[in-house]
């Protein structure tokens, strides 16, 4: 391949070949049953069927491409927090919804320019922001390695910040200029888990 790269003019050397380890099926935490040389095995457009695109996907980015990876099927469809895709999606649904009751009660995302990010103290806020911050970092990061799994494991880390912010605290408040400074960080949030889910492939719902 190296060979057929240089005979068509580029250099052999930006051809990089990622080999990756064995997967492991498994159906609620047992080895489904495969065999070359009986020829019994489980097709990828099978797993695809079964659990759908996004599960699929995000589940085989989750590893790195050295680690043998155990993809548990019943798991990769379960609509719950055990599920890592399901975990992300659900954050940006949430989001979204918090959004759109925002707009009901006639309240706009504010620009960065009038928002009042002081009133964004709390360490859980902190946290959030230093998280957001370091998007970039990750997708280059992630692209200069040939390592995907590092914007799966950056996602899996905000989505439980985000989750656990959500869960403690009011977006929207009596407090006029800390609901804006929060829609405005979990709009900043939003932006950045689409991103990163559209960089894997991965649908965003908006409802779920």
């Amino acid at each position: 391949m190296s060979a057929c790269i240089e005979a068509l003019g580029h250099d052999r050397n930006s051809l990089k070949i990622v080999l990756i380890q064995l997967v492991s099926l498994l159906r609620d935490g047992m080895p489904v049953p495969m065999s070359t040389r009986a020829g019994e095995f489980v097709t990828m457009k099978e797993v695809v069927d079964e659990v759908g695109k996004d599960a699929a996907r995000y589940n085989f980015l989750m590893r790195r491409s050295d680690s043998h990876l155990e993809f548990d099927l019943e798991l990769a469809k379960k609509q719950s927090n055990e599920n890592p895709v399901y975990y992300v999606q659900y954050a940006h649904a949430r989001i979204c919804s918090i959004v759109r009751n925002a707009g009901e009660k006639g309240s706009t995302i504010p620009a960065y320019e009038v928002v009042d990010l002081r009133c964004l103290k709390l360490p859980e806020e902190v946290n959030l922001i230093k998280t957001i911050i370091r998007f970039p970092e990750v997708v280059e990061g992630a692209a200069i390695a040939l390592e995907p799994h590092r914007l799966t494991f950056y996602l899996n880390d905000l989505a439980a910040l985000f989750h656990s912010y959500y869960n403690k605290h009011r977006v929207l408040s009596d407090d006029e200029s800390l609901s804006k400074a929060r829609l405005f960080l979990i709009k900043t949030i939003l932006t950045v888990v689409r991103n990163a889910l559209r960089l894997l492939g991965v649908s965003a719902p908006e409802r779920m």
